[in-house]
């Protein structure tokens, strides 16, 4: 059985399962699905069709599905999914989809979400990855596995950010940023690879020094960019991060990749 402070007030169409907690004064929509173990710490405000997996835990003030910031959008029926094993910090905001971004939003596993970060309509978050406090997206943008965004950074709308790629604080990603990438200053500029977060996925030391040179390669040679794709796919291809550096790169989007600062 779940266990209920006195004063939440949950719709009698909610689905609680077993195990979840939900403390003083939170509140639950009627399309709102908890998975087993959630946990609710006080003042946590669910609504929308929201379905949360289990063993998440959600702290105080955070709102987490009400209607998404678009103009455009008209009460449709979209939704917001998290997975499981996520941490939602105090004043987290999230907001479901609308009908322009497949109508849904959604969040993967393993995530860490800080205080005063927010996820907005048709975001699609990834697992394990980290928004630090106040880090802020736009809509229908893309987190890959193991983002960080760093404190009060940002992404503009329908930016994808490659796995492993790390935001530093106060920069913003105004076009797509390539996976293994890092992010600093203002305006956001590519500032190399993220080679402490390679060493932390456990990449080989001699596939980093590949990586590197693949890098270099792509942000240094001549001929245009799609030519230095194809090249760093012929030259430095069979290896998995090379290999995600290159699906990403060939991948449709609306954004230019972000490029390093010129000299």
């Amino acid at each position: 059985m779940p266990e209920i402070h006195p004063t939440a007030v949950i719709d009698s169409g909610a689905k609680i399962a077993d195990g979840c907690s939900i403390g003083p004064y939170c509140v639950i929509g009627p399309d709102v699905t908890l998975g087993e173990g959630v946990q609710l710490n006080s003042h946590v405000v669910i609504d929308g069709r929201t379905t949360i997996g289990a063993r998440t835990r959600i702290y105080p003030f955070s709102s987490i599905g009400q209607p998404p910031q678009d103009l455009k959008y008209k009460g449709e029926p979209s939704e917001l999914h998290i997975g499981s094993d996520n941490v939602i910090r105090e004043h987290v905001t999230m907001n479901p989809g609308t009908e322009g971004g497949g109508m849904i939003t959604e969040v993967g596993n393993g995530c860490l979400f800080m205080p005063g970060s927010h996820v907005a309509h048709d975001c699609r978050i990834g697992n394990n990855v980290i928004m630090a406090n106040n880090a802020t997206l736009a809509g229908h943008v893309v987190l890959e596995d193991y983002v960080i965004m760093g404190g009060l950074s940002g992404a503009q709308q329908f930016v994808r950010i490659g796995r492993n790629a790390i935001i530093g604080a106060m920069a913003g990603a105004k076009s797509d940023v390539i996976p293994f990438g890092m992010v600093m200053g203002r305006p956001g500029i590519l500032a190399g690879l993220n080679l402490v977060g390679l060493k932390r996925a456990g990449v080989d030391g001699k596939e980093i020094q590949m990586l590197m040179k693949a890098y270099d390669h792509l942000f240094g040679a001549e001929g245009t960019f799609a030519e230095r794709v194809d090249a760093v796919a012929e030259q430095y291809g069979g290896r998995g991060t090379i290999d995600a550096l290159v699906g990403f790169l060939r991948a449709e989007t609306s954004r230019p990749i972000l490029q390093p600062e010129e000299d």
